[in-house]
């Protein structure tokens, strides 16, 4: 009890855990605390939902059995009707991401955002072969248009009902899941020692302003859920103080209220280092585009001399080509020359031999 302990041993205790408040944070997050689990329910009343149209579409001829005429015609506006019902849930699916996000669980949210929009996308591209279906309908030969657009939607149905599973899964994972937010990684990295491979989370592609801003958002909820508890303490505070009975463990809240307010200020630090960060990222980035872009004009003053070198190569080989056909010309009309003037000495000189003998 409170009022048992010795006057100095309040104090004693509050200055040794008051040194010790930075480093309780790190095992232990405000919000992680009171995680919401998220709801199946929605999901498994679509589930419901396909499985219904799938039997629709697996005994439309005895369902329809009246209006035969009509089934292809009933399919499509049964098709589209759960394209709407399906892009209503994908809104609720979204705001399930979301709060597993708002909660620091980035990885499962990544996984889930990718999940939530693949049944409205394959509920979407089951209306578009449909409709290929319907307009090229006199040029099938094969099967039905009935039969044709009962598989079209028998397949969409297995597949988004597929999709469901995964994403079921993933909640119930979710669910059971014991442990810290994975967000906390890089939250609490002010407070941890200082490593020699710190800088390498600044290259990590186009993920990073992405973490920033779920980190971010993470620290926001935080704060607010903060703000509600030292609130609420401080209501308990007046309360015990308003009341008259030495039981009163004031030493306690006051420890308690301490505690908050300065894993509060601890939030606040971290948010401002995480600015820098993003800061120091930003800057690292507008770097590399100043070296890409020096690369650039580096390259197209390459491009520049080698166009420039092969138009003097160009010229040298034109150049080259003309000597050549000079060098050809002159050796033709040399060898011209010295057939003419070996005819002209075989002729002359017989008629001066007879002119002697003569």
């Amino acid at each position: 009890m409170a009022h048992e302990r010795p006057s100095a041993s309040p104090a004693a205790a509050l200055s040794a855990d008051g040194n010790n408040l930075f480093l309780d944070i790190l095992h232990e997050a405000p919000f992680s605390g009171h995680r919401e689990p998220r709801s199946i329910f929605g999901s498994a009343l679509y589930c419901l939902l396909l499985a219904g149209f799938a039997v629709v579409a697996a005994a439309t001829p005895w369902i329809f059995l009246v209006v035969p005429k009509s089934i292809p015609t009933l399919l499509c506006s049964c098709n589209v009707l759960l394209l709407i019902l399906t892009g209503m849930f994908q809104q609720y699916w979204v705001y399930q991401v979301r709060k597993v996000r708002l909660q620091g669980y980035y990885s499962f949210s990544q996984r889930l955002k990718h999940i939530a929009r693949l049944p409205f996308a394959t509920i979407t591209y089951g209306s578009a072969l449909m409709l290929l279906v319907l307009v090229w309908q006199p040029y099938i030969k094969i099967l039905s248009i009935t039969a044709l657009l009962r598989i079209v939607v028998l397949v969409e149905v297995i597949c988004a009902g597929c999709f469901m599973s995964v994403y079921v899964g993933y909640i119930h994972q979710y669910n059971s899941l014991d442990s810290q937010p994975d967000i906390l990684r890089p939250l609490y990295s002010a407070l941890q020692p200082s490593s020699s491979l710190e800088d390498m989370r600044y290259y990590d592609g186009g993920r990073l302003s992405d973490q920033q801003m779920a980190l971010l958002q993470y620290q926001r909820e935080n704060l607010h859920y903060l703000n509600e508890e030292v609130l609420r303490l401080q209501e308990c505070v007046s309360k015990y103080q308003g009341s008259d009975d030495g039981n009163t463990p004031q030493v306690d809240l006051a420890h308690l209220l301490a505690s908050r307010n300065q894993e509060l200020r601890a939030l606040t630090a971290e948010m401002n280092q995480v600015h820098s960060e993003l800061r120091l990222a930003r800057n690292l980035i507008a770097e590399r585009d100043a070296e890409i872009q020096h690369m650039r004009v580096t390259n197209d003053q390459y491009i520049e001399e080698n166009e420039r070198l092969r138009a003097i190569l160009g010229e040298w080989s034109t150049r080259a080509a003309k000597l050549e056909r000079a060098l050809e010309a002159e050796h033709l009309s040399n060898v011209e020359l010295q057939k003419n003037i070996a005819k002209l000495r075989s002729k002359p000189g017989g008629q001066w031999t007879d002119k002697h003998q003569s």
